[in-house]
């Protein structure tokens, strides 16, 4: 049947893949890494976990089982079904291999175990990137060699030459050090005028293009400036980190928006979130700055009202 197959595909796209009466696969996201000391690179990654726990059917895998076989979905609710007795069966008397994705085993004290193979990583932020390590530069500096002339073979030869070389250096020295002293001087007080000069252009301009822009926004309707600001709002909003719990998934988009007044009649602040991968609008129970607050609905659903729901970060 191949159903790994498929668990492995969804597990790109969702956080959270239940197998109905079996458990659920859960994604954990984290940033790259750089260990400077040992000059390991680790890329953005998804780490892997198991819940048996989270068996009640949210549709996500039925569906797609669904339509990437042209079935309707009572055969295919029907045909995972089997698979997952199967599995049951199997871990019963010896771990179940899950290609690609871990290996599920009964430990001694009868609970169930997970243990993740890591092969893919699924995040696809890593752009197939892999951990590396490259060991950090060493630099080196080269020192400079000075030869030491032995005092035997100096070429002052009186101590007259000596006062007159002396005299002579010290004079060079005086005066490069008064032409430098002094052309450091003008050439501040030059840097200091061009950036005097520079930022008034700047400010002209400045209050030139303000100008124009105040008169041109005058002859501007009141209704496209209105439309402007809700768009820079709903910018400002999106940039927002969001805590989703996921009703459903709908490719047909007045779909998504019934389903949103069948929800808010029961209660719920439901709203559409960011469409999927695959083009599919999400239907949101409700969405949550903190992330606790999203758990805990997501728990009450679940195990209270016997919903289904999973969690999305957005």
């Amino acid at each position: 049947m191949g159903l790994e197959n498929y668990i492995e595909e969804l597990l790109y796209d969702y956080e959270c893949v239940t197998i109905p009466d079996f458990g659920a696969f859960l994604t954990r996201s984290f940033n790259f890494e750089i260990d400077k000391v040992n000059g390991k690179f680790i890329p953005p990654r998804k780490e892997l976990t198991f819940n048996s726990l989270l068996t009640s059917n949210d549709g996500v895998l039925i569906n797609y089982f669904a339509k990437k076989n042209s079935l309707k979905y009572r055969k295919a609710q029907i045909l995972i079904q089997k698979e997952v007795e199967n599995w049951r069966n199997q871990i019963k008397t010896e771990p179940l291999i899950i290609e690609n994705i871990g290996k599920i085993s009964f430990s001694q004290n009868k609970t169930i175990e997970f243990e993740p193979f890591g092969k893919i990583n699924f995040d696809e932020n890593s752009f197939g990137l892999k951990i590396f390590t490259k060991k950090p530069l060493n630099s080196s500096k080269q020192s400079k060699v000075f030869s030491i002339l032995d005092k035997e073979k100096s070429v002052f030869t009186s101590k007259n030459n000596q006062v007159n070389s002396f005299l002579k250096y010290a004079a060079v020295f005086l005066i490069t050090l008064a032409l430098s002293s002094t052309s450091l001087h003008f050439g501040d007080q030059y840097i200091q005028g061009q950036r005097f000069l520079n930022q008034q252009m700047a400010q002209n301009k400045i209050q030139e293009n303000v100008q124009t822009a105040t008169f041109n926004l005058g002859s501007l309707k009141s209704i496209s400036l209105s439309v402007t600001n809700l768009k820079v709002k709903e910018k400002t909003i999106l940039n927002k980190t969001h805590y989703s719990i996921i009703a459903g998934t709908f490719r047909n988009r007045s779909y998504a928006l019934r389903k949103i007044e069948n929800l808010k009649k029961k209660g719920y602040n439901s709203s559409l979130v960011s469409i999927n991968p695959k083009g599919m609008y999400r239907v949101a129970y409700e969405r949550f700055e903190s992330k606790k607050e999203a758990l805990d609905l997501l728990y009450h659903l679940k195990y209270n009202l016997g919903e289904e729901g999973w969690y999305l970060k957005e």
